[in-house]
Protein backbone atom coordinates (compact mmCIF):
# COMPACT_ATOMS: atom_id res chain seq x y z
CA UNK A 1 0.00 0.00 0.00
CA UNK A 2 1.18 3.28 -0.73
CA UNK A 3 0.53 6.80 1.09
CA UNK A 4 1.41 10.40 -0.23
CA UNK A 5 2.08 12.58 2.60
CA UNK A 6 3.51 15.99 2.53
CA UNK A 7 5.13 17.69 5.56
CA UNK A 8 4.64 21.32 4.69
CA UNK A 9 3.56 23.23 1.63
CA UNK A 10 6.92 24.04 0.23
CA UNK A 11 8.30 20.49 -0.29
CA UNK A 12 8.06 17.69 -2.56
CA UNK A 13 5.13 15.22 -1.87
CA UNK A 14 6.77 11.77 -1.29
CA UNK A 15 5.47 7.79 -1.49
CA UNK A 16 5.98 5.89 1.20
CA UNK A 17 5.64 1.78 0.42
CA UNK A 18 4.36 0.08 3.92
CA UNK A 19 5.43 -3.19 4.65
CA UNK A 20 2.43 -5.99 5.19
CA UNK A 21 1.38 -6.80 8.71
CA UNK A 22 3.90 -9.80 10.32
CA UNK A 23 6.42 -8.55 8.60
CA UNK A 24 9.56 -8.48 10.45
CA UNK A 25 11.79 -4.79 10.81
CA UNK A 26 14.87 -6.29 10.02
CA UNK A 27 14.06 -7.38 6.32
CA UNK A 28 12.29 -4.00 5.84
CA UNK A 29 13.86 -1.59 3.89
CA UNK A 30 12.35 1.58 3.35
CA UNK A 31 11.57 2.54 0.18
CA UNK A 32 10.94 6.02 -1.27
CA UNK A 33 9.31 7.52 -4.47
CA UNK A 34 8.44 10.85 -5.38
CA UNK A 35 6.96 12.88 -8.19
CA UNK A 36 9.31 14.49 -10.41
CA UNK A 37 7.35 15.71 -12.86
CA UNK A 38 4.03 17.31 -13.15
CA UNK A 39 2.62 17.93 -17.00
CA UNK A 40 -0.80 19.11 -17.66
CA UNK A 41 -2.82 15.89 -19.50
CA UNK A 42 -4.14 18.61 -21.69
CA UNK A 43 -0.52 20.09 -22.86
CA UNK A 44 0.67 16.32 -23.31
CA UNK A 45 -1.83 15.55 -25.66
CA UNK A 46 -1.39 18.28 -28.13
CA UNK A 47 1.85 17.24 -27.88
CA UNK A 48 1.50 14.09 -28.77
CA UNK A 49 -1.49 15.10 -31.47
CA UNK A 50 1.04 17.38 -33.06
CA UNK A 51 3.81 14.65 -33.49
CA UNK A 52 1.25 12.08 -35.07
CA UNK A 53 0.18 15.20 -37.60
CA UNK A 54 3.91 15.62 -37.83
CA UNK A 55 4.79 12.08 -38.98
CA UNK A 56 1.46 11.86 -41.12
CA UNK A 57 2.82 14.99 -42.81
CA UNK A 58 5.96 13.64 -43.24
CA UNK A 59 5.18 10.52 -45.04
CA UNK A 60 3.42 12.27 -47.49
CA UNK A 61 6.16 14.85 -47.92
CA UNK A 62 8.85 11.90 -48.32
CA UNK A 63 6.24 9.60 -50.08
CA UNK A 64 7.40 6.50 -47.82
CA UNK A 65 6.42 4.56 -44.52
CA UNK A 66 6.85 6.16 -41.20
CA UNK A 67 9.42 3.46 -40.29
CA UNK A 68 11.10 5.00 -43.91
CA UNK A 69 11.51 8.62 -42.89
CA UNK A 70 14.80 9.77 -42.69
CA UNK A 71 16.22 10.65 -39.52
CA UNK A 72 15.42 13.94 -38.51
CA UNK A 73 13.97 15.45 -35.38
CA UNK A 74 12.00 18.80 -35.12
CA UNK A 75 12.28 19.63 -31.50
CA UNK A 76 9.00 21.95 -30.77
CA UNK A 77 10.55 23.29 -27.35
CA UNK A 78 13.47 24.34 -29.66
CA UNK A 79 11.40 26.02 -31.93
CA UNK A 80 9.35 27.73 -29.00
CA UNK A 81 12.32 29.13 -27.51
CA UNK A 82 13.08 30.96 -30.87
CA UNK A 83 12.66 34.36 -30.84
CA UNK A 84 10.49 34.31 -34.21
CA UNK A 85 8.98 32.84 -37.20
CA UNK A 86 11.34 33.46 -39.21
CA UNK A 87 13.75 31.41 -36.98
CA UNK A 88 11.35 28.73 -36.65
CA UNK A 89 10.99 28.51 -39.67
CA UNK A 90 14.44 28.26 -41.24
CA UNK A 91 15.23 26.13 -38.66
CA UNK A 92 12.40 23.56 -40.31
CA UNK A 93 13.54 23.82 -43.44
CA UNK A 94 16.70 23.17 -42.59
CA UNK A 95 16.05 20.10 -41.79
CA UNK A 96 14.12 18.92 -44.66
CA UNK A 97 16.67 20.04 -46.74
CA UNK A 98 16.93 16.64 -48.28
CA UNK A 99 13.19 16.73 -49.15
CA UNK A 100 12.16 16.69 -53.06
CA UNK A 101 8.33 17.87 -52.58
CA UNK A 102 7.22 21.44 -51.85
CA UNK A 103 7.71 22.18 -47.83
CA UNK A 104 6.67 25.83 -47.68
CA UNK A 105 3.03 24.29 -46.74
CA UNK A 106 4.30 22.07 -44.08
CA UNK A 107 6.45 24.85 -42.26
CA UNK A 108 3.41 27.07 -42.41
CA UNK A 109 0.74 24.58 -41.10
CA UNK A 110 3.66 23.74 -38.49
CA UNK A 111 4.29 27.11 -37.14
CA UNK A 112 0.86 27.67 -36.60
CA UNK A 113 0.08 25.00 -34.68
CA UNK A 114 2.99 25.37 -32.63
CA UNK A 115 2.06 28.85 -31.69
CA UNK A 116 -0.29 27.26 -29.66
CA UNK A 117 1.65 24.88 -27.56
CA UNK A 118 3.67 25.70 -24.52
CA UNK A 119 7.16 24.84 -23.77
CA UNK A 120 7.78 21.58 -21.20
CA UNK A 121 10.01 21.81 -18.44
CA UNK A 122 11.15 19.68 -15.83
CA UNK A 123 10.99 21.46 -12.13
CA UNK A 124 14.62 22.33 -10.63
CA UNK A 125 16.26 19.23 -8.73
CA UNK A 126 15.65 19.62 -4.65
CA UNK A 127 19.30 20.75 -4.85
CA UNK A 128 19.09 23.47 -7.06
CA UNK A 129 17.76 26.84 -5.54
CA UNK A 130 15.45 28.78 -7.98
CA UNK A 131 16.06 32.27 -8.23
CA UNK A 132 13.82 35.10 -7.06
Amino acid sequence: MATLTSQDSTAQARVYFQTPPGTEDSEVVQKQGRVTVKYDRKELRKRLNLEEWIIEQLTDLYDCEEEEIPELEIDVDELLDMPTDGDRASRVKGLLVDCYKPTDDFVTALLEKVKGLQKLSTPPKKNEKSSP
